[in-house]
């Protein structure tokens, strides 16, 4: 199970902090390591600070993007500080161990950390499942990559074996792939009836991004819905 979970690192720029993000995983025991559009590579610091769990990095996975990364995953959860701007589906650290533990039965799930100096982009963040905030002293909520990792990663652990105890029934639900197809489907059949603008979309699409997102659809809903943005296109290309 925990073999299906990845922690994706995104736009990394220190070496440490992938070698103390290895050892932050393999204490609780994951070991699949994604770099998406790394800034830095492992070097002789990273090994040192890994103590111990270099054969992570070793086998670490580089990509060139976050949407790469977790193309085939079918939850993508992002640590993000709340946003006012961005309203997103939220968990906290037990609630996000829980939903990789017992999505992760039916295949790859991924844990979504951003830039060390600005995290990441609302463009990454609208790409993920749900986002995680850390509920870190307000006064001084300054944790460093790996921390954050730690924290995840132990939350994860704790939600493992205690489904290894009760084992748990799941939703099969799209991967981040399948869903994007979806978004610019939808996207594409909203134009052709004149309810986006293409010049002047405005913030729908992201507004439906959220929608759909926040009702977690499942596969077979998500298979209905392009039937039917397909049965409108049918409809539309006849008018012309």
């Amino acid at each position: 199970m925990l073999s299906n979970i990845r922690v994706v690192l995104v736009g990394t720029s220190h070496p440490g902090n992938i070698g103390s993000t290895a050892r932050a995983m393999k204490t609780m025991g994951l070991s699949n390591l994604y770099l998406a559009e790394p800034r830095a590579e492992p070097d002789g610091q990273s090994i040192a600070l890994a103590a111990g769990a270099s054969d992570i990095l070793k086998n670490l996975t580089r990509v060139d993007s976050l949407e790469e990364a977790i193309a085939d995953c079918s939850l993508v959860i992002a640590t993000s500080a709340r946003s006012r701007t961005l309203d997103w589906p939220m968990l906290d650290p037990r609630e996000a161990g829980l939903k990789l533990t017992q999505e992760s039965l039916n295949g790859p799930v991924a844990i979504v950390f951003g830039r060390e100096n600005h995290g990441l982009s609302n463009e990454e963040l609208q790409k993920c499942t749900y986002h995680v905030a850390i509920p870190a002293n307000p006064e001084y909520s300054s944790l460093n990559l790996a921390q954050a990792v730690q924290i995840i990663c132990y939350e994860t652990r704790v939600a493992h074996l205690a489904q290894t105890e009760t084992p748990a029934v799941t939703d099969e639900y799209p991967l981040t792939s399948e869903l994007e197809r979806f978004f610019v489907h939808l996207e594409s059949t909203l134009s052709k009836t004149g309810f986006v603008i293409k010049n002047h979309p405005g913030q729908v699409m992201t507004k439906l991004r959220r929608l759909y997102t926040r009702a977690r659809i499942e596969a077979p809903e998500m298979n209905i819905l392009r039937g039917i943005l397909t049965s409108i296109d049918k409809k539309m290309d006849k008018q012309d």
